[in-house]
């Protein structure tokens, strides 16, 4: 097997026991066609030195990796869905594939979609459009190259079997895909022991989250640990909606099962990136009341802290941890204003200074009438793309009392890293998106043809997009 030093297994969730998750077998898929091979995400973890037949057993057909799980496991959680209770959750169409050490020591799981029927199926098919798989390594790339604390898309495979889904016309194509994530512990793994009263198993999964995930926590005593992980998800988690926010991202389903520990996005359904910047834009057909818009992620993002919060009440206090959620508003506006200023490309000048802009950049956007990533693109640098932006399709929007309030702001930044304006990148007439009718132009060729040249094209320009701006996805 060829396997690189790199690889380092580490299989650990299953010694956490059967309350937390099932032992399950990979579905046996009629074909196997390799669709999308992540390298630099294969080569973090060992495997990119994988020939094609080994890579198709192990991130295909799901046969064990050396020295790790010797079975997947479906892992057992709860959550809030539209806000309303459901006990029986799980994962129905994945499960936790193995667990490796990067090559900076971190945990990560690799976690499969459209795997096969588990106990947790609820009726379903266990399996995963191949429609469904490109738009989740899309949104993958898409969010890694403008900053976004992401899982990764590590593997597609087409599988050869015919759904019928009622979103999309069926019959239609299957897919096996595998992600590269920094833990699958999700808020509702907390809400289902709670729901339990299962005070002994929210100890083991708060002590093991501690331990494996956020082992710069693992030294605190018992009694400091819970309110530790509060504080810890309630800030990754401001860091990452500010995240999205700045990237135009609509996730699209923030129930509690879909938001983790780690602060990483993750488990990509409908999600939209907006083109105008519109408060109330929703990504999901099914959100009928808003719940889940752009303009409410943050909202969303902190009730459900107050959920993993409650379900650490019985290891704690309310006393002790109620006092934690009300410095969400503040993590989340400090991360939007410190991200704001690395997406336009400049130094920082201290919060405050970065916050007035970033204030005045919403200011604008509210007022003016263009495309959100335009700012991001034309005025990259500050300063130095005055002349860029004059020759801007939309240059015409850079006026008025919007602008320049703005723009008086603005010019007194300094670029911070102004060799990057001479890549080719900069010198294109737009910026690099994805929006709704871009996907589906990627989709069509592949749908009627099966021609992937303009999937491949795309990823190709998100990944020099990234390189451009140079951005560093950190979880806080």
């Amino acid at each position: 097997m060829a396997f690189s030093p790199a690889y380092q297994p580490a299989p650990s969730f299953h010694t956490l026991g059967r309350s937390f998750s099932d032992p399950v077998a990979p579905a046996a898929f009629p074909e196997l066609r390799s669709r999308y091979r992540n390298e630099c995400a294969a080569a973090s973890i060992g495997l990119d030195s994988l020939s094609d037949e080994e890579w198709t057993a192990h991130l295909g057909r799901l046969e064990p990796l050396p020295r790790n799980l010797e079975r997947p496991l479906a892992l057992r959680y709860h959550g809030h869905q539209f806000r309303h209770y459901n006990s029986q959750l799980g994962d129905g169409r994945g499960f936790l594939h193995a667990q490796v050490l990067d090559q900076g020591g971190r945990l990560l799981d690799l976690g499969t979609k459209g795997s096969g029927t588990t106990p947790w199926s609820r009726g379903g098919d266990g399996r995963l459009t191949l429609k469904g798989a490109v738009r989740e390594v899309l949104a993958t790339e898409m969010l890694e190259a403008l900053g976004v604390y992401t899982s990764k898309t590590l593997s597609v495979f087409e599988t050869g079997e015919r759904l019928i889904r009622y979103d999309e016309p069926s019959p239609t194509r299957s897919a096996v895909l595998v992600r590269l994530s920094d833990s699958h512990i999700r808020f509702g793994s907390f809400q289902r022991h709670l729901y339990n009263k299962s005070p002994d198993d929210l100890r083991r999964l708060l002590d093991f989250s501690l331990d494996n995930y956020l082992p710069e926590l693992a030294e605190l005593p018992p009694a400091a640990r819970p309110k530790a992980l509060l504080e810890e998800a309630t800030e990754r988690s401001a860091r990452l909606v500010a995240t999205w926010t700045l990237a135009g991202f609509v996730h699209g389903v923030l129930n509690t099962d879909n938001m983790n520990i780690t602060g990483e996005s993750f488990d990509y359904g409908p999600w939209r990136f907006i083109d105008a910047y519109d408060p109330s834009f929703t990504a999901a057909y099914f959100d009928h009341g808003g719940l889940y818009a752009f303009g409410r992620q943050a909202e969303a993002a902190q009730w459900n802290l107050s959920r993993l919060a409650e379900c650490l009440v019985p290891l704690s206090s309310e006393g002790e941890l109620m006092p934690v959620l009300e410095g969400f508003r503040a993590a989340y506006a400090g991360a939007l204003a410190e991200h704001f200023v690395e997406r336009m490309g400049l130094r920082s000048r201290g919060s405050i200074e970065d916050g007035a802009l970033m204030s005045a950049a919403f200011g604008v956007w509210t007022s003016l009438e263009f495309p959100f990533e335009r700012l991001f693109f034309d005025w990259w640098g500050g300063m130095l793309s005055v002349g860029r932006a004059s020759r801007s399709p939309v240059s015409h929007a850079y006026k008025g009392q919007a602008w320049q309030a703005f723009f008086d702001l603005l010019q007194s930044y300094e670029a911070a890293s102004p060799e990057r304006l001479e890549v080719p990148y900069f010198e294109a007439e737009a910026p690099c998106t994805m929006l709704i009718d871009e996907m589906e132009m990627l989709w069509a060729p592949i749908a009627a043809s099966d021609d992937w040249s303009l999937f491949y094209e795309k990823i190709a320009a998100i990944r020099e997009m990234g390189a451009a701006l140079g951005l560093r996805a950190r979880p806080k």
